[in-house]
């Protein structure tokens, strides 16, 4: 994976337009088109104690995920990456696609906290690496610092 080119392409797409809906949509296609192996490429958006869904390519996906519950739930509430290599031994893992086998879900942080995190699944075990997660963590800082998180 090249996550420089990622990167700039995304800086790229936040010149037409920051605001969060079609940046993050964008964002979205671009690594879902870019990653091998990946069946769901998206965004959860903080609104008080639980994560919505954003923008997203894949299968139709869970709604609402509580603050602390599954994957994306833990990494929106300790701040930091989850790379799991395998969701069935994530202890409260929510299977909103059971094909998904492996997930990392990466924080997103505007205004001082978190308000949002990217979510990547894969049908295959152990399919994210630590040279993805710095990726992937780089993707974020670059959206983190294009982004536009204002309702309109």
């Amino acid at each position: 994976m090249d996550y420089n080119l990622l990167q700039s392409q995304l800086s790229g797409l936040a010149e037409a337009d920051r605001w969060y809906v079609p940046l993050m949509a964008n964002a979205a296609a671009l690594l879902y088109d870019a990653m091998e192996d990946v069946n769901w490429v998206g965004f959860y958006l903080l609104r008080g104690e639980k994560l919505v869904l954003g923008p997203f390519q894949g299968k139709v996906a869970c709604i609402h995920i509580p603050l602390g519950k599954g994957v994306c739930g833990t990494a929106a509430q300790r701040d930091e990456t989850q790379l799991v290599p395998d969701v069935h031994a994530f202890a409260g893992h929510i299977a909103c696609d059971s094909a998904s086998k492996s997930e990392i879900v990466v924080p997103i942080h505007s205004g001082g906290g978190v308000v949002a995190v990217l979510d990547i699944d894969s049908p295959i075990l152990n399919r994210f690496s630590e040279a993805d997660r710095m990726g992937l963590e780089g993707f974020v800082r670059v959206l983190e610092d294009k982004l536009d998180m204002r309702s309109n």
